[in-house]
């Protein structure tokens, strides 16, 4: 495995990390998502990305993770949506910060939160509340860093800046959706706003829900053993599942095989490529897909590969994210 920094600060986490969202806690048993967590792991992983929006998964995730030593991963959760139908049940305010932080660490069965993550932005409270509460829980040790999911350049801009004149303790991190489809963070200067204000990128999604590891044939049925086929979870994948998508990833993986790797390798590799990237966070339902995908960390792209993706992904310059 290798490691790179979390931004600008001293964390250092695993090129690939592993998730928990649609996967472990709910479409996927709790033995084989514990088979997984453990390859990751003996792989060499070191972060583990999970949320209090995850049914189950942290109980699973925290429960599992106790077979090791404490220091030796980075265990990261986030919250931002309903945990009930109260008024103050949801957002970023400091009483839901407060609360939702202990409910986490029960589930987790841990004292401290490596990387405690604002999972959307909060329009409805202020910044300045947000960021005051996040440095009281990294003063009281409960979290050691804070981070945010999906926020705009703008967002994060700001966010920064507010940070500095109250003389907090820096974001680290931003939790966007990365792959060779979605793409945003490019066109609108997330990337280069984390850059300037030094968050690392822990990207989700990189393998499209599964898309990007070429299962999914254009003009073939839907494989019964697939995401796309269970109820739980295909309403997220339906976005990628048009016959340009199919066609367009069909063309990668000969790409992909001229370079020596899988498809899922491949896509990893192509998000590993900016070096604003910290880790891209996959999802596994069974321990060989770890093994696969984590060695698309030894895969270099050169300037002509490159090239040559962009001219294939172009085909589908339309495509409609899924946010």
């Amino acid at each position: 495995m290798k490691y790179r920094k979390l931004g600008r600060s001293g964390l250092k986490v695993s090129e690939i990390g592993l998730g928990s969202w649609l996967t472990y806690g709910s479409a996927t048993s709790e033995e084989a998502a514990r088979a997984c967590i453990h390859k990751a792991y003996e792989s060499g992983i070191n972060f583990f990305d999970t949320s209090n929006s995850y049914a189950g998964a942290e109980q699973v995730m925290g429960s599992t993770l106790k077979d090791y030593p404490r220091s030796s991963y980075v265990l990261a959760t986030k919250l931002f949506f309903a945990q009930g139908p109260g008024p103050n049940e949801r957002g970023l305010s400091r009483k839901h910060i407060m609360e939702q932080c202990e409910a986490s660490l029960k589930r987790l069965g841990t004292d401290y939160i490596d990387l405690y993550q604002c999972h959307r932005f909060d329009h409805e409270t202020p910044i300045d509340e947000t960021l005051r509460a996040l440095d009281d829980l990294q003063a009281q040790g409960k979290i050691l860093y804070a981070g945010v999911s999906e926020w705009s350049a703008a967002q994060i801009a700001e966010a920064s800046g507010i940070g500095k004149s109250l003389g907090l303790r820096p974001l680290i991190s931003n939790q966007p959706i990365y792959n060779m489809f979605e793409r945003y963070i490019e066109k609108e200067g997330v990337i280069h706003q984390c850059e300037q204000e030094g968050l690392g990128l822990v990207v989700f999604s990189p393998l499209a829900q599964g898309v990007l590891t070429g299962k999914y044939k254009p003009g073939h049925p839907i494989p019964q053993d697939t995401r796309a086929a269970n109820n739980q979870t295909n309403g997220v994948i339906n976005s990628y599942l048009r016959e340009d998508v199919l066609q367009c990833t069909a063309k990668l993986e000969e790409l992909a095989a001229e370079v020596g790797a899988t498809l899922s390798q491949f896509a990893l590799a192509w998000v590993l490529r900016q070096s604003a990237v910290s880790s891209a966070i996959i999802g596994s339902s069974r321990p060989a897909q770890i093994e696969e995908n984590i060695k698309a960390i030894d895969l270099e792209l050169n300037p002509d590969i490159v090239s040559r993706t962009e001219e294939i992904l172009a085909t589908i310059r339309h495509f409609a994210p899924m946010r």
